[in-house]
């Protein structure tokens, strides 16, 4: 649209700044003026900025992340591997062995009860001497079948030193028995009666001859 006919349209237009005329003075002026002028810096909304700020943290903790593993790794507050302690287990007790003489007094105690046999060295009947070989042999122990014989195997024990399974010899070596500790002791005693457990007092005391320890 031409300018002319504005003006015709609107005679207001013909002495006002507004007039075609004068704005297209105006505008060249202004292009002139601003072309000796630095350029403007481009304003940026304050919603635009807060996203590229954002985009900006976006992309720097991933980078920051990374740079700092390797400082973490090499400073002196890097983690540290705890070393956990166990403690020893204590050593299991290993059962102890049972003394020779204990296991005999055992198995002499089962036959508590026997017959007493002259010559007798098996469970349907014992002498004196066959009780004690027989007990023994059941642990690998040969003894002869003879109070007298008996008395010359092991070695010699005093009265006050006896332990579970000395041999006790009385009568001038002519009747063994089996020493059970505390005073006491098994023995097949005679014809008529059976393997028992008596005390070494009164008799067996006074005819005591000696002990003898099988080992």
């Amino acid at each position: 649209m031409s300018s002319a006919p504005l003006a015709r349209r609107h005679p207001a237009f013909a002495n006002s700044r507004y007039h075609p005329l004068a704005l297209e003075t105006s505008w060249a002026a202004l292009r002139a003026s601003n072309a000796h002028r630095p350029p403007r810096l481009l304003l940026v909304s304050q919603p635009s900025r807060i996203r590229v700020l954002a985009l900006a943290l976006a992309l720097a903790v991933p980078l920051g992340g990374a740079a700092a593993a390797p400082h973490q790794a090499a400073g002196s507050h890097a983690p540290r591997l705890v070393e956990i302690k166990r403690k020893p287990r204590p050593p299991r007790s290993r059962k102890k062995a049972v003394p020779l003489g204990e296991r005999a007094a055992r198995i002499a105690l089962r036959e508590v009860g026997t017959p007493y046999v002259w010559g007798g060295e098996r469970p349907g009947g014992f002498d004196c001497s066959g009780l004690t070989s027989w007990v023994y042999g059941r642990l690998g122990v040969q003894l002869p079948h003879s109070a007298a014989a008996q008395f010359e195997v092991g070695r010699a024990v005093q009265r006050s030193r006896l332990r579970t399974g000395d041999l006790l010899f009385f009568h001038g070596l002519g009747h063994v028995g089996l020493y059970l500790g505390r005073g006491q002791m098994v023995h097949a005693p005679q014809s008529g009666r059976r393997v028992e457990v008596v005390r070494l007092t009164g008799h067996y005391a006074s005819r005591f001859v000696g002990a003898r320890r099988v080992t």
